[in-house]
């Protein structure tokens, strides 16, 4: 299967060169891309399915002649998962874009998405398969540029090339704690290969940790990790719908994936990394879910689900570290495999809700909350699907993100019970951290679902909203039924993630009885939907022969409603945030109180912001900024004068050499 993959490969590279020869013709080259990513990612994922149930194992190494030698590659069981993730997702989003772009004909060159989103397809997969420290960095910072010039397609816009030059900075602060780490493995194994990583870390624990912590703030920033997460919030919504997709959806799992495979180079990890990410998880996990509580951009508040989605990931494989470190093969499993099941279903319902988010902007022009309302009767395809991924990220059965986080609740319990007293109360806080996460969950999408699609329209633009072309309404579809069939077959994926999961040396024998409990959610959602249907069927006939009108919600008395009687999203969301104050940043804009006995006028404008990003980070990068600026000096534009920098900076290096050597 992995040569069938490598052919997947090569037709995502073969894409954009086949679309060159369309020259202009941009319908031409949005369906040339379409047809191949769409074709590559069939094969793709029919290919990796297949190599993930059989649990093939396969190393190969292909002769090369650059210094890195020969480029090792490989397919295992947690590289299969992770490209079922990428060729599933990223097949959609291809479909999805084909609907989406065509909207820019005429203003911008097509052949730019194309190209860029077939090279990050491919460098996502190149990312997965390498078993090869350079090789891996290579198609890490393809993937890394390939995704930025996505996100800046939209280059006009002075927000747009903002959060890109954020999002590359990040990509570029996290791949040099990378470079650091591969260079320690191999110095170390004497090669950059990934099989010659395998080392104890009781044997050589000082540099088990060091690298530990250096893949864990790499890799975290790529996957989001709060405090490293803040160019996500910014990349996501600049980007494209379907580009965001496919970031939120893979493209920061591969920080995961990184974390995972590293975690593999060692043998069995001391207590406390697995306690560490816990602590990232539940942090990453409420702060991400509170700052999408404040957010009025639709994708801005989907961006922070990511955050929120990659700390639950977090907790499961915290949870799977302490398994391994205490010997239980059944927490384990369910860490790691509730984890892995995790990045899957984020994967499709995060992809399907950028999806929703990407038609209600192009059908509105807007994507400020307070701006939407009363969309589902212009956009009922959209509206339903959406709603359903919203049920789906809040861990609500049944459909497939209740899945995931039922096992690490499961693992949290059973591990709580199992573990020595301090550890256990590492695992029991996973309990009630993911309960106010989901809590949470549902009022963002209470209030997200609410004020978009019911209620009455808020602005002119929003009564002119019309259903989505049929390319962005399938891939939808297909997500949502995803998400459904996910949640009420959930043995049939656990069997998915078995092999992975095993990998780290789980059992799902031993975790079996906790599996086999998920049965009863089948059989309750089968009861559901049987009452469902029923009740349906009583309602249409007891209606049936009688009037049925349509009116205006009540307006309390008030002769004529109006938009500004429904909610905003901020009154929504107010109540909620008032006791987690001091967790988010808040600072007031404007306020002009009301004065007199009759006053004409009143305005209040309170900014909430991410105590990251505006307290902590942000800051510290403008004063690095400032104090490089003042090394422009050296910056004259003269070639004589940079001449005579190299030639220093080589008569520096000589004198280094030779004191070094002891002449």
């Amino acid at each position: 299967m992995l040569y069938a993959i490598l052919g997947s490969l090569m037709i995502l590279c073969a894409t954009p060169l086949a679309a060159l020869f369309a020259g202009h013709r941009e319908r031409m080259i949005l369906g040339i891309g379409t047809f191949g990513n769409l074709f590559a990612c069939v094969l793709g994922v029919s290919a990796s399915l297949f190599a993930l149930v059989s649990g093939e194992q396969i190393f190969l190494k292909i002769p090369w002649s650059l210094p890195i030698g020969k480029i090792a590659i490989g397919l295992d069981p947690l590289s299969s998962f992770f490209l079922v993730c990428i060729f599933l997702v990223s097949g959609l989003s291809a479909l999805y874009g084909k609907g989406y772009f065509i909207h820019y004909q005429g203003k911008k060159w097509l052949l730019s998405p194309v190209f860029f989103f077939s090279f990050l397809v491919a460098s996502m997969v190149g990312v997965v398969i390498a078993r090869n420290g350079i090789l891996f960095l290579a198609a890490w910072e393809i993937m890394s540029l390939s995704s930025f010039f996505l996100v800046t397609f939209e280059n006009e816009r002075k927000e747009v090339v903002k959060a890109g030059v954020l999002y590359l900075m990040a990509s570029q602060a996290g791949v040099v704690f990378l470079f650091v780490l591969f260079t320690l493995l191999s110095r170390v194994s004497g090669s950059f290969d990934f099989n010659t990583f395998q080392m104890s870390s009781l044997k050589m624990p000082g540099l088990a940790n060091t690298c530990f912590l250096l893949a864990l703030v790499g890799f975290g920033t790529k996957a989001g990790f709060w405090p490293v997460h803040i160019w996500l919030p910014e990349a996501h919504p600049a980007a494209p719908s379907p580009v965001s997709a496919v970031m939120s959806g893979v493209m920061i799992k591969m920080g995961i994936y990184g974390l995972l495979r590293t975690l593999l180079f060692f043998g069995t990890p001391p207590s406390w990394w697995g306690g560490l990410i816990i602590g990232i998880g539940i942090v990453s996990g409420v702060l991400g879910v509170l700052h999408a509580l404040t957010e009025h951009d639709l994708k801005r508040l989907l961006a922070y689900h990511s955050v929120e989605n990659i700390g639950i990931i977090a907790l499961g494989i915290g949870l799977g570290l302490l398994g391994q470190s205490l010997a239980n093969p059944m927490i384990i499993f369910l860490g790691y495999s509730g984890a892995l099941l995790h990045v899957l279903n984020h994967g499709l319902f995060k992809g399907l809700l950028f999806h929703g988010a990407g038609s209600v902007q192009h059908s509105t022009g807007t994507r400020n909350l307070d701006a939407l309302g009363g969309l589902y009767r212009f956009m009922p395809m959209t509206g339903t699907s959406f709603l359903i991924g919203s049920a789906a990220i809040c861990g609500l059965p049944p459909f497939n993100g209740f899945i995931s986080e039922y096992l690490i609740y499961r693992g949290a319990f059973q591990g709580s019970f199992y573990f020595p007293t301090l550890w256990g109360l590492f695992a029991l806080a996973i309990v009630p951290a993911l309960a106010l996460i989901g809590g949470l969950a549902v009022t963002c999408f209470v209030k997200a679902f609410g004020i978009i699609f019911l209620g009455n329209p808020r602005t002119e633009k929003t009564t002119h909203a019309h259903e989505s072309n049929i390319f962005m309404v399938i891939p939808m579809i297909i997500g949502a039924v995803l998400c459904f069939v996910i949640g009420v077959f959930p043995i049939e994926m656990i069997y998915l993630t078995a092999p992975a999961a095993d990998f780290f040396g789980g059992s799902f024998t031993a975790a079996e009885p906790a599996v086999n409990s998920l049965l009863m959610i089948t059989y309750a959602a089968a009861v559901l939907f049987i009452l469902i249907g029923l009740f349906y069927l009583l309602r249409r006939g007891l209606l049936r022969n009688r009037k049925v009108e349509k009116s205006e919600t009540w307006s309390c008395g008030y002769p004529a409603y109006n938009p500004r009687m429904q909610y905003t999203a901020a009154s929504f969301a107010e109540p909620v945030l008032a006791p987690f104050a001091p967790l988010i940043y808040s600072r007031i804009k404007h306020q002009k109180t009301p004065l007199g006995y009759f006053p004409e006028k009143a305005h209040y404008e309170k900014h909430l912001g991410d105590i990251a990003s505006e307290k902590w980070l942000l800051p510290g990068i403008r004063r690095v900024v400032k104090i490089l600026s003042q090394f422009r000096i050296i910056q004259q534009g003269r070639l004589q004068l940079y001449l005579l920098y190299i030639a220093a900076t080589f008569a520096a290096l000589l004198i280094w050499v030779l004191i070094k050597g002891g002449y």
